[in-house]
């Protein structure tokens, strides 16, 4: 069963170009979708017959038949169809037939046989003609007692039995007249046989008549009656066929004189861009859908209807094979009398029948006696004129469940309505529609935008209005037994003339109600909270991270200790190579380095000297690096700030639909609702967008995250983004008590508010008109500032535009540098305290680290090579001479050697002994000296500042080095008398020696 699950067996008329493409096409499109038949395989085979040739029909029936088949769908006139109808009811195979009609006429219903024992095996798949119904019904709202019809001799005139049944019980007066092929010949016929009294009574009946005709016919009959003067400006033809095309009305209208009023059948489902293509979970092809690909527009109404056939069969297939109800197909001789029918016929029918789906024709089932039911049609027309230019407009629609939807009245208001009432009805929409007064016993009295532009028209026009609200609260939307609700449905029920709200114009409600030209632009807009500024003192620190500002921070000292070490050694090959004297601007501190590195990073400079090759690619890699992080950091602040400055992070349907935390709905069952339907669920779409958006807002069919009324979106919108009217949700935020509301969203206008009428309202011109003039003018323009402020309390411009000068950083932006800057203050004033008590003790001061230092051994050897020469004639005392640092820092400068021996030590014969303490001056001025009596000096760079208080005795780490402070005790040396001489000065003047 599964391998022969999908075949399909059809019967085609030769002449039907398209049927045999249509039939292919939809085979292709059920084998491209899984959902229909899933892994079953699709099989078919194609018979084409002559036309009207009932007994080749049946011959190419039974062979199928004989090979095997589970239904059979046929596409053929009449005469084949009632032989094909006995064939199928006695073998008991479910047979679809569509009724072609190939000439142009109108279509009649085919008379088939009734079945013998009242099981008919033949499913109608085009609808019955209501061609009568629709005429009907027309004449009756045009109020027609007298008028004639004219009918092509290829018309079967048994079709308009009903219709004349039906007017002789209404007690109209119809004319029934032939046209024959050559029309020329029926005008010169008629002005060769009839009077001139019986020509002005013919033209007079001729000024109301129905034309059941091709499209060319009904052309040539009507150009003929315009040249021969039968024709006037009074004329009003109507034209009636289910199959007319676009251009053959364009030319109907321009060939007539008069009005013109045009009936057609119409697929409604072909307008909606979003679900062309769809249906259900059907994907059409894309040259039947796209009008754009112009395949559309070449084919015949039954062509359509074929391919809705294979799409019912193929869905009745299905649902026998997912109840396990499946019969072995049926391989049958029906020429032989003994052939027993298909004993699964009619279970596999009754599936048939039970099934329903959506396709080019829209709606399909047979559950109305064996037959299609759903039909739909259009009335168009022209109004009265004497020029050929005139514009076709949609008066009004007719369907099989509702009947007419429209007026047909005549257009001749021409200026103005004076003494005219009208009935609106309205919905509550700020700032469109409220209620400006409610006095108990009163009618209440209503404000708005819509009432001000309401009230101008009124002005103008001269007519009067009452207006009332519509009981069940909403706009209106088509529900699925296919009436109308809220305010659509009071002007189709006519009770209401005229609707007036925030009502947008749609396609959907434009096929049922007229509009009036738009007198504001309509787009859709999110109405939320403003995002509250967030205080963030270290925003300054924001643009890095804080694994980055901890890399930097440790960067820091590890560079510093790198310096450290390197100049370190820097200062110990310096002494080395320059006789053990480091470079005294030379720093070799931690903290200096530290201090330079920190220097560098800030951009502010070091004074230090690189000595090393080694140094200088530290620092220049230290330099190159902050120069990066610095540069960097700019940048990044820079977009930082700006990015913070925006006040919303939902600025459009693409960013709402991208971020989870905030909920967002609109109102359920409203345009808004469905146009995020349709955009949400177009295949075509390329953009996810919609598609999440609709996601949210349907989620549990619209009731967790949808409202109900625009006041409950507006109310629920602290916490909430409310999708509604552009022009609704802007005017709640200019009116927010507290200002905290603002706007985003798409501003491009591709819709508009219009004032809803009745179909084919006398007054609808009129009104839009009148609109226009008013938009020339500019009183629109007054009206909407008047309730769309520019400049009010709330301010919806500074948040929803982008300022291009940029803004001023506040305070808190910078309050952490200003924090930083207090705590390094505080930490100075700490530490200067702190200082300041070590300090207060002098034992505890620390000496300077920069202190020049000398080996006294250094100091003994210079004192013999100075000495031996120049001092050997010289007669020191016998006994040990001392010379401390505090004797020496008592004397004068101008004290001589021989003063200070003659004072404090007498002349002794023996060797002399000297006992001598050096050090070095801090710096290079000042120095003190001992002067001989001959004028030799030895300088002794002493100063007051270099000698501290005697009480603090220190001893140098190495034993071998003193710093500036007293020696605790001096330490002999002998001296050697030598020749006399003068003391050569040092080779050396930045170094200092006391004796």
């Amino acid at each position: 069963a599964a391998a022969a699950a999908g075949v399909h067996s059809a019967i085609f008329e030769e002449n039907a170009v398209r049927d045999d493409e249509i039939f292919q096409l939809a085979i292709s499109d059920l084998s491209l979708n899984d959902d229909i038949l899933q892994s079953e395989k699709i099989t078919h085979s194609v018979k084409l017959i002559e036309p009207n040739n009932p007994f080749q029909a049946v011959q190419e029936a039974c062979e199928l038949m004989n090979q095997g088949i589970l239904a059979l769908v046929t596409s053929t006139g009449c005469a084949a169809a009632s032989a094909l109808q006995s064939l199928t009811d006695a073998m008991h195979i479910p047979h679809l037939f569509i009724q072609r009609n190939g000439d142009g006429a109108p279509r009649t219903a085919c008379q088939l046989n009734p079945s013998p024992d009242g099981e008919s095996y033949t499913l109608a798949a085009r609808p019955p003609v209501r061609i009568n119904d629709v005429l009907l019904t027309l004449i009756s709202e045009l109020h027609w007692q007298k008028f004639i019809i004219f009918y092509e001799s290829d018309y079967d005139i048994r079709g308009l039995q009903t219709f004349m049944d039906q007017s002789s019980r209404l007690g109209l007066d119809v004319s029934l007249q032939r046209v024959d092929r050559n029309v020329s010949r029926v005008f010169s016929d008629l002005f060769n046989t009839m009077r001139t009294e019986e020509l002005n009574r013919y033209r007079d009946t001729l000024r109301r008549a129905v034309l059941l005709m091709s499209p060319r016919g009904a052309q040539v009959f009507i150009h003929q009656a315009v040249e021969t003067n039968l024709a006037s400006k009074d004329s009003h033809w109507v034209y009636a066929n289910e199959e007319v095309s676009d251009a053959d009305i364009m030319e109907l209208v321009h060939s007539s004189l008069g009005r013109m009023t045009i009936i057609r059948q119409i697929f409604p489902l072909w307008r909606d861009t979003n679900v062309r293509c769809m249906r259900n979970n059907h994907r059409i092809s894309s040259l039947l859908c796209d009008p754009q690909e112009g395949y559309l527009q070449s084919l015949e109404v039954s062509n359509l209807y074929l391919y809705d056939s294979v799409l019912m069969l193929a869905n009745a297939f299905y649902r026998k094979l997912e109840d396990r109800k499946w019969h072995s197909m049926a391989s049958l001789n029906c020429m032989r009398k003994s052939t027993k029918p298909w004993n699964g016929g009619w279970s596999m029918l009754d599936t048939i029948q039970k099934g329903r789906i959506s396709g080019l024709t829209g709606l399909m089932d047979f559950r109305a006696e064996g037959s299609n039911s759903h039909v739909q049609f259009e009335i168009l027309g022209t109004s009265y004129s004497e020029t050929f230019g005139k514009d076709v407009k949609r008066l009004a629609s007719w369907d099989s469940t509702r009947g007419l939807n429209g007026s047909l009245k005549e257009n001749r208001i021409e200026s103005g309505m004076q003494g005219v009432t009208l009935k609106i009805v309205t919905l509550l929409e700020e700032p469109f529609v409220m209620v400006a007064e409610n006095i108990l016993g009163q009618p209440k009295r209503y404000k708005g935008f819509s009432i001000d532009v309401l009230d101008a028209l009124a002005k103008i026009l001269g007519f009067k209005y009452d207006i009332y609200q519509v009981g069940d609260g909403k706009y209106g939307s088509a529900l699925p037994n296919g009436s109308w609700n809220g305010m659509i449905g009071e002007l189709i029920g006519k009770r209401a003339d005229l609707a007036i709200s925030a009502i947008t114009i749609t396609p959907e409600r434009e096929s049922v109600v007229d509009f009036s030209k738009r007198y504001l632009d309509y787009s859709v807009g999110i109405l939320m909270r403003k995002s509250e500024e967030k205080i963030n003192i270290f925003s300054l620190l924001a643009p890095f991270d804080l694994a980055v500002w901890a890399c930097i921070a440790a960067a820091i000292p590890v560079v510093g200790i790198m310096i450290f070490l390197l100049r370190r050694i820097q200062a110990v090959r310096c002494q080395n190579n320059a006789g053990g004297h480091p470079p005294p601007s030379v720093s070799t501190s931690l903290q200096s380095a530290i201090w330079i590195v920190y220097g560098a990073f800030v951009q502010q400079g070091s004074d230090s000297i690189l000595g090393s090759v080694a140094l200088r690619i530290v620092m220049g890699s230290w330099w190159l690096f902050t120069l990066i992080v610095c540069s960097s950091y700019t940048a990044n602040l820079a977009a930082y700030l700006t990015v913070s400055r925006m006040d919303n992070a939902v600025r459009s349907f693409q960013d709402l639909s991208k971020q989870v935390d905030l909920v967002y709905g609109t109102v359920r069952d409203s345009a808004v609702y469905d146009y995020f339907q349709a955009k949400g669920t177009n295949p075509l779409e390329q953009d996810n967008t919609f598609a999440e958006l609709w996601k949210t807002i349907n989620k549990n069919k619209g009731f967790e995250n949808s409202v109900s009324s625009p006041s409950e979106g507006i109310k629920k919108v602290k916490s909430y983004a409310f999708l509604w009217d552009m022009a609704v949700v802007e005017y709640a935020a200019l009116t927010d008590d507290d200002c905290t509301l603002t706007v985003a969203g798409n501003s491009m206008s591709t819709r508009g508010y219009g004032m809803a009428l009745q179909h084919g309202s006398p007054y609808r011109d009129l009104f839009s008109q009148k609109i226009l003039e008013l938009q020339e003018k500019g009183d629109l323009d007054i009206l909407k500032q008047k309730w769309w402020p520019m400049k009010g309390r709330c301010d919806l411009q500074s948040h929803a535009d982008a300022q291009p000068e940029g803004r001023a950083l506040r305070l808190h932006s910078f309050a952490g540098v200003f924090c930083i800057l207090a705590a390094g203050l505080l930490l100075a004033l700490l530490v200067a305290a702190l200082e300041t008590w070590w300090n207060s003790n002098p034992c505890r001061r620390e000496q300077p680290k920069e202190d020049k230092e000398v080996n006294l051994e250094q100091v003994h050897q210079r004192l013999n090579s100075l000495l031996d020469d120049d001092l050997a004639h010289k007669q020191l005392p016998g006994q040990s001479i001392e010379i401390s640092a505090l004797d020496i820092g008592s004397m004068q400068p101008s004290q001589s050697l021989e003063a200070l021996s003659a004072r404090d030590y007498p002349v002794h014969r023996g060797p002399p002994r000297l006992s001598v303490t050096t050090f070095l001056q801090e710096g290079h001025g000042a120095g003190r000296t001992l002067g001989a009596a001959t004028g030799r000096t030895l300088p002794l760079p002493l100063s007051s500042a270099t000698m501290p208080s005697i009480r603090c005795k220190h001893r140098a780490p190495n034993g071998g080095l003193f710093r500036q402070s007293p020696v605790k005790t001096p330490m002999p040396m002998s001296y050697q008398p030598v020749p006399g001489g003068p003391i050569p000065k040092p080779s050396e003047p930045s170094h200092g020696t006391s004796i």
